[in-house]
This record gives C-alpha cells, structure tokens and sequence, in this order.
C-alpha cells in the first residue's frame, strides 16, 4: 500500500502556518505500517490542486488530502477530488441537518455558505467522524482512493483514527499487527543515543524482528520508537517488551517514560508515591515549570505551587536571595531553599539564568543556573546551553525537572 499526503492552504505556502498535520499524519502511516512516499503542499488554486492531486493518485494507491473543506469560497478540494473522480456533485440532506444542529446547539444562525459543506463527490462518503462542521470523505477511484479531511488538527486526528487508518488496513489486505512502544529519554544527544544503540540496531538489521528509530522532541525529551509486527497483539506485546527490555538495559536510567507520559508526570508519579510534596521557584522559566506540572490532572496530589521570580527584588525579598548577582549559585540555592520554606514544600527546583539577547551579571545568554532540594539538602549546577532564547527555556524546564527525578529515584533506593 502506497500513500501520498497533499497539504492544501495558501498559508502553508505563505510560511504563514507550520503543516504539523503531515508530519503527524506520515507518523500515524509509519506506525500503521504503510508506506508514505511524498508530503506535498499546494495553494487554494484550482488547476495547481488538481494536477497535484493527479499526479498523487497516479503514484499511489492512497491519497491523503488535509484542509480545503471549509466554508468559504477558497475552500475547493470537494470539488477539485470530484473533478478527478470525473463525477459532479450532490448535497448530502443528513450532512446539512447535522451542520443546521451544530449552529443552532449554539443558539447562533447558521451562515448560508456552511451549506457547502454538505456537498459531496457523487460515489464518495462521508466520514462518521465530524467533530467541526466540516465533514471528512472517503472517495474511491476504481481501486485507490482519496481522503479529505479537514486542516484543523483536532478534527483531522478524530478521522484519521476513527476512519481513514482502519479503512487503510483493511484495503491492505493484511491481518499482520503492527505496534509501536516509545521510550522518551534526555541526557544523551540524537546521535549519541544512536551511537551507543548501534550495536542493537545492527543485530536487528541481521537477525530480523522489531526495529528502532529516533525521533528529537526538544522539551519532550529525545525519543526512542521500537516497531514491531506479528500475528497478533499477544505475539506484537511480547516482541515490544522484551526489545524494551534490552534497549533500557544499554541506555540504562536515562529512559524516564512510556508513550504519552512526560517528564513531569513522571516526577509528580514518583512525589505522590513518596508522600512529598513540591515548590518550584522560577525566574528565567517565567512559570514554564509550574504550567507544565499542573497541565497534569491530579497535580494537586504533590505540587504546592510556583514562585515566579523574575525581578531581583523579588528573590531577595520572597526568598531570602543574597545581596549580589542573581545568575549565581548562591541566588540558585537560596531560591531552592526559599521555595520549600515560603510554600511549606518537602522538595523544590529553582532556576534562574540569562535567556538572552543581551549579557546579564557578566554571564552570556545560554547561562543557566539549577537546584533541586530534597529532604533539606540542596545540590546546584550550572549550564551553557547553545540556544536561542526559547530553547533555552524550554530545555531548562525538562532538565531541572529530570535531575529531580534522578534524586528522588535514588533516595527511595532505585
């Protein structure tokens, strides 16, 4: 099975809007195991639309095409998938009651030009899945087909998941199983995970079964996906387990999570399990750390809250900071200190640091300084990260974060 993915948007052109929906699209297809040859991105123009819509199902056996079922009058990729269909038009009555539904749920009037929304390529269907008023479409042509959905992330995701991918593996033929397990790591570089793991990946390349691939997500760690196939999801689960097993045996204790889970999940998972709870005292973060942790339900469990620091004032007035420079070590640990005593937290992280453009306390941009406090003992260290301003916050949140979890790992002995 062969599919081709087609972006449709003026803005994507523009630079006006990130095509995150292929990217995320292509991964879906690669964990489905079917090849996806081409992304192309093409503007709301008819003729330059359909010739790349040919050209993709001339190449393909699928077709995935995301954005252009809006309402207005750019919004043409109904019609331009019908004109390769070479069939014309009809308006689908439960389309437009489910759409009339939508805007009077709301209690607001339905705008004429919705009703486009509901015309559909004679021969198509239309995708149960319709979280928006945009509704998706299955559009076979002899043997291959076409899938429009819409470029809204959220409801394109719903039809991918709900639809498109299960029609896919069902046109493949095949009753093989296919699953991926995503270890998220930090501490290690892309190519020096790849480095250490190259003797795994060759074995794998000789011997045949699961196979590795990496994927750098900034503040989301740097992640390590195993694949495997099998006869069915028994066979699949005991294929991912034990690769898994032998990839954190070489690694070691740089793995912090399993798919979805993040680093800050993780670390409030490890405080509830120790009865602790924690503080977090930011000033180059701005209240990055803080938003990350309580972006997970439950937070409450264990985080006691933030201290967003920014003025030097502040920290020596809230937290006890010393006279002096505040991108120090001496600023950092009274941070850590302060952020236990003035919220009553058993454990903390601080950070403060220069984010950039400009020099600050004679420190260059990327200068950061970090602490964390666990049962009164506070331990800090500096870094020079390479980035822009950013990056830098970014990579503070997840590496303050990582070395707390590494401390409360070893204090409960692991």
């Amino acid at each position: 099975m062969r599919c081709e993915v087609v972006a449709v948007g003026t803005e994507l052109l523009l630079g006006q809007i990130v095509d995150t929906n292929s990217a995320w699209i292509g991964e879906q297809l690669a964990l489905a195991g079917i090849d996806c040859h081409r992304h192309t991105a093409v503007g709301d123009n008819r003729e330059r639309m359909l010739a790349a819509f040919r050209e993709a199902i001339e190449r393909s056996d699928a077709v995935i095409v995301t954005g252009g079922l809006g309402p207005t009058q750019d919004d043409i990729t109904r019609e331009v998938v019908a004109e390769v269909m070479g069939v014309g038009m009809e308006r689908d009555p439960e389309v437009v009651a489910e759409i009339e539904h939508r805007f009077s749920g709301r209690g607001r009037q339905m705008p004429a030009n919705n009703l486009r929304q509901a015309d559909v390529p004679v021969g198509a269907t239309v995708i149960p899945e319709m979280p928006g008023t945009a509704p998706g479409l299955v559009c076979p042509i002899g043997a291959k087909v076409f899938y429009a959905v819409p470029g809204v992330p959220w409801e394109m995701k719903a039809m991918l998941e709900g639809t498109v991918l299960p029609d896919l593996h069902r046109r493949t033929g095949s009753d093989a199983v296919i699953r991926s397990r995503v270890l998220r790591t930090w501490g290690r570089s892309e190519s020096g995970l790849a480095e250490v793991l190259a003797d795994e990946i060759d074995r794998l390349d000789v011997e045949g079964g699961p196979t590795l691939a990496f994927l750098a997500s900034g503040m989301e760690g740097l992640k390590v996906r195993i694949t495997a196939k099998g006869a069915d999801e028994d066979e699949v689960a005991a294929v991912l387990a034990d690769e898994e097993s032998r990839v954190r045996e070489i690694v070691g204790p740089i793995v912090f999570g399993v798919d979805d889970q993040n680093m800050e999940s993780v670390v409030l998972d490890e405080l509830v399990a120790q009865g602790l709870t924690l503080a977090t005292a930011e000033s180059l973060t701005g209240g990055m750390v803080g938003t990350r942790l309580t972006d997970i339900p439950g937070a409450s469990r264990a985080f006691r809250g933030s201290i967003v620091a920014y003025a030097g004032d502040v920290k020596r007035g809230l937290l006890g900071v010393p006279d002096g420079p505040v991108v120090s070590e001496a600023a950092v640990v009274a941070m850590a200190e302060g952020a236990c005593r003035v919220l009553g937290a058993d454990v903390s992280v601080a950070v403060t640091g220069v984010a950039g453009p400009d020099p600050q306390d004679g420190e260059e941009p990327g200068t950061v300084w970090m602490a964390t406090s666990v049962d009164g003992a506070v331990e800090a260290w500096k870094v020079m990260f390479p980035f822009d301003r950013t990056l830098t916050r970014q990579f503070t949140v997840i590496t303050v974060l990582e070395a707390l979890r590494q401390r409360l790992i070893a204090r409960r002995g692991g």
